[in-house]
């Protein structure tokens, strides 16, 4: 198994490290496509290892040829406003392709899409709750079943629907890790009661709303990105584009048992590397030295950790929970240098979600997503660095935390050149928040920290080697780090009925 492991690393890092040398060589320039050709070449190297699924790998290389190909034929460059987007066209077509070659699971999704006109009352409690703030900071697109998010009231409709369980996983699926529309739960609902519509006609937009992301995936998408005014490209001669070039694979998955819930999520998850993590925002935001020297650190850390305990690691899922955990402890570390905690972010930014929501009632649906995963991820690292600091009590040593049984090297940071002297990045005698402040501009887009090539990199490897199980949602408590510092929301999460 060490092999498969090491090929698990390999991968992972080689598509890490396409995203940071780029942006590191790139960033303060002019962002055309064809920047993103190292992140495409270094996932067409991607292989298939004993024991794991050839259709589901293809999966994943398929897709990402043809977004790059697809969007190559229709524009050079896109827009920072347009670059989120790039990994929402995916799964809508996906989902199509699925109820045109299998008629049952079209009925399912069918009947799903008739219970969802019928959940009023559902669909009411929740999008209030998003509107006004109840659950605190939550990502309403989240890949768990966390309160407020879209995934969590799919679970719960699902429930109540009648239709086989492999089709309510796949359903699910669809709107967890795979990203079925750019649409979250509520936003129709907010935007109508601000313009002055009664509650009741605002739950029946949104219920409409809602329905049509399942009834005409591909058509909902592009309607919604003519709404937010998307110019980059043509978003339906993409998703025409795409789903010829990804026709085939998908119909191979299928014939080879793949789980549908794993042909919806592999797809739309690898691709957003190019045109949105290699793109002009993130060119834009890593001209800061500090950003750039945190993002490189991180990396450092992640693959330093990872390679010392290759011969160390029992299954697969210990790789990825020392790639994750090892970032989160990076951080975490970066940000306690300048006297800062996990504790101390959790409760500002929660402080100033509840803020925020005053100040833009209509606040777009997915606006603190990625500062929750920031959260959730400086609050996984305090918790692994304030046990390693109990245990190194009063000695000098480089902390050394653990995830599992698996040490962090955390070296990478302590050599760093511009994390070690902030004071070249500010008025030098007073440079106390530097790299707090690189950190804060992080907390809104933390993708290459947490980080999303790697984990889709390796999901995709571990899904192969269980192609019938359906990797998503996570069926497992997410630690929120809003729910277990500051708010009360725990008994409002689904992630033990998750269908």
């Amino acid at each position: 198994m060490t092999a498969l492991y090491e090929k698990m690393i390999d991968e992972a890092m080689a598509a890490q490290r396409a995203d940071v040398e780029t942006v590191k060589r790139k960033r303060g320039t002019q962002f055309v496509l064809k920047d993103a050709e190292a992140y495409l070449d270094a996932v067409k190297k991607m292989t298939v290892a004993e024991g794991q699924a050839q259709s589901v790998i293809d999966l994943h290389t398929g897709s990402v040829k043809a977004h790059f190909s697809t969007l190559e034929g229709l524009t050079n460059t896109i827009r920072p406003e347009d670059d989120p987007f790039v990994e929402h066209y995916q799964t809508p077509v996906v989902l199509e392709i699925l109820c045109d070659q299998d008629p049952a699971f079209k009925k399912s999704v069918d009947t799903f899409v008739a219970r969802i006109g019928k959940s009023e009352a559902l669909m009411g409690l929740e999008s209030t709750r998003r509107y006004g703030g109840f659950y605190g900071p939550t990502c309403v697109v989240d890949f768990a079943l966390v309160p407020g998010s879209t995934s969590n009231v799919v679970n719960r409709i699902l429930k109540t629907t009648d239709i086989p369980d492999a089709h309510k996983q796949a359903i699910l699926a669809a709107k967890s890790w795979g990203m079925n529309t750019s649409y979250g739960v509520g936003d129709v609902f907010a935007h109508a009661i601000e313009e002055g519509a009664t509650l009741s006609d605002a739950i029946q937009r949104e219920i409409a709303m809602f329905q049509s992301i399942y009834h005409e995936p591909v058509e909902a998408q592009a309607k919604l990105m003519d709404a937010a005014g998307m110019t980059s490209f043509d978003q339906r001669k993409y998703m025409a584009g795409y789903r010829q070039k990804m026709e085939g694979a998908v119909k191979a998955a299928i014939d080879d048992g793949v789980h549908y819930g794993n042909i919806l999520t592999i797809p739309a998850y690898c691709v957003g590397d190019i045109a949105h993590h290699i793109s002009q925002s993130t060119f834009n935001m890593c001209k800061d030295d500090v950003i750039m020297a945190t993002i490189e650190a991180a990396t450092e850390v992640m693959e330093k950790s990872l390679r010392a305990s290759l011969p160390k690691f029992k299954s697969e899922y210990d790789v990825l929970a020392l790639a994750t955990g090892s970032s989160a402890c990076a951080t975490e570390y970066i940000l306690e240098l300048d006297g800062f905690n996990a504790i101390m972010v959790v409760d500002l930014l929660t402080k100033r979600y509840h803020n925020y929501v005053q100040l833009n009632p209509t606040r777009g649906a997915a606006a603190e997503l990625h500062n929750c995963d920031f959260m959730d991820m400086i609050y996984r690292g305090w918790k692994y660095l304030d046990k390693a600091r109990r245990g190194q009590c009063c000695t000098s040593d480089l902390l050394a935390p653990k995830v599992g049984d698996f040490p962090v090297d955390l070296s990478p940071i302590r050599e760093s050149e511009v994390l070690m002297n902030p004071q070249r990045y500010a008025y030098p005698a007073c440079a106390i928040t530097v790299r707090f402040s690189a950190l804060m501009r992080l907390a809104d887009y933390p993708c290459l920290l947490t980080s999303e090539p790697v984990t889709a990199t390796m999901m995709t490897n571990i899904i192969a080697l269980h192609k019938e199980d359906p990797a998503a949602p996570v069926r497992g408590c997410k630690n929120c780090a809003s729910a277990a510092l500051i708010d009360f929301r725990h008994q409002y999460c689904q992630w033990k009925e998750a269908v």
